[in-house]
């Protein structure tokens, strides 16, 4: 994939003459568009593309706020906006009623994500890039982002997803003021002492080799054994002690992360038992039950409201899949190490099962509607190799109609009269 660094200087705020190079994208995580890139390969599964039945955007809670969703189904000439993030909405000041790209603000940092959809096109592959210019509030901005392309037939490039991230900068003596200041402000800072550490008879000594730190965690089966006859703030304790395990644990181990979502999956079979203690926890966390989410609030009591928003939206999600099959919650364990795909594949899984069906072919219907019809009158015309043929008429001057044409080689305009004389 390409990074292409742009040098606009065409409204004051570039560093160059206009023209383009690439560079590499690089495997910095902590990078919005590596991280959106990497969400858009594990969605590849093998495809050219990946399928737009898989993208989500309002849930994607890490840069869906910054991202626009652009459909190509009806042409190229001016793809129509399917989703729009708060954040990049609100910093390029429009609402929700914008449509399509031809109604996006100029010099506006929608507009430099939006003019790069052609080369999507063109190279069949994700693009990104970064640039510096003066934004519609007279802003100097660096920004930085990634086109990638979704399909709806694993082949067509139907759809594009954007997603751009941007700061804006200072002059240099408003910088050097600032620096001045954070200097001013560090020496006058009480410097704290390094707190060395003491050792008692060796590095290992004042050491209790049976305290919890040191002992083997306990597998998922005997969390929820434990817990077996335990009240719900029991199990909500040992469901937290099995979260900050996971939030401690450097190499975030998938065992310890099954544990945590075990113990999860048992205080939530508690809160429908004791619905009464579960409001009242809910209430003392300032949380609300929802129909909609009913594990979101579960999750959020377990790994704490502040943890990534992304992730808790997985963990609900798997929690309700398991809900959705009656999984008991000695079975859980069972359930998530069989689950194909792991994490990801429940998640893709609940979704899937949580989408509408799609509704009925109304072509096929309003076809079938016809084929029943007698018709009206038959004319000496060929008939062709289609089925429906549209034929155009004007009134003669004798009361009859005078066929003067046949459509031939527009399939949308002869959908549409079958449709429209079909549910007629």
């Amino acid at each position: 994939m390409n990074l292409v660094r742009e040098e606009d200087g065409r409204h004051g705020g570039g560093v160059g003459s206009g023209g383009e190079h690439a560079m590499e994208i690089g495997t910095d995580e902590r990078r919005m568009h590596v991280r959106a890139y990497n969400y858009w390969v594990s969605l590849l599964n093998g495809r050219a593309y990946p399928s737009i039945e898989d993208l989500d955007p309002a849930n994607i809670a890490d840069f869906g706020p910054n991202s626009v969703l652009l459909d190509f189904s009806l042409g190229i000439e001016d793809p129509a906006i399917q989703f729009l993030g708060r954040s990049l909405r609100e910093e390029c000041g429009v609402d929700a009623s914008i449509r399509n790209i031809s109604e996006v603000p100029g010099r506006s940092l929608l507009s430099r994500l939006t003019d790069h959809y052609l080369q999507i096109i063109a190279n069949r592959a994700p693009i990104g890039f970064e640039a510096e210019f003066v934004s519609q509030r007279g802003h100097n901005t660096l920004y930085r982002g990634i086109l990638m392309p979704f399909s709806s037939d694993d082949d067509t490039i139907d759809f594009i997803y954007g997603v751009i991230n941007w700061k804006e900068t200072v002059d240099a003596e408003t910088q050097a003021r600032l620096n001045a200041e954070i200097e001013a402000a560090r020496r006058e800072l009480p410097r704290a002492h390094p707190a060395a550490p003491a050792w008692a008879d060796g590095p290992s000594g004042g050491f209790d080799e049976t305290s919890p730190a040191t002992q083997p965690e306990a597998s998922i089966e005997e969390a929820i054994s434990l817990d077996e006859h335990a009240g719900i703030y029991d199990l909500l304790d040992r469901a937290r002690e099995s979260a900050e395990r996971v939030a401690d644990c450097d190499s975030r181990s998938r065992a310890a992360l099954y544990r945590a979502l075990g113990c999860a999956y048992a205080f939530a079979d508690a809160a429908d038992a004791q619905p009464e203690c579960y409001a009242e926890l809910l209430t003392d966390a300032g949380l609300t039950a929802q129909a909609r989410a009913p594990m979101t609030p579960i999750v959020k009591l377990v790994f704490g409201i502040g943890y990534d928003k992304t992730r808790l939206t997985e963990f609900a999600t798997v929690l309700a899949h398991a809900r959705r099959h009656h999984v008991p919650v000695a079975d859980f364990p069972d359930f998530l190490a069989m689950a194909k795909g792991g994490i990801k594949g429940i998640v893709a899984a609940e979704r899937a099962e949580r989408r509408p069906a799609k509704r009925p072919d109304s072509l096929e219907a309003a076809a079938q509607t016809i084929r029943a019809r007698a018709p009206i009158a038959q004319v000496p015309i060929a008939a062709g190799d289609e089925e429906f043929v549209l034929l155009l008429a004007r009134a003669g001057l004798n009361g009859m109609l005078d066929i003067v044409a046949r459509v031939d080689g527009n399939a949308g305009l002869t959908e549409k009269a079958v449709r429209r004389v079909g549910s007629a």
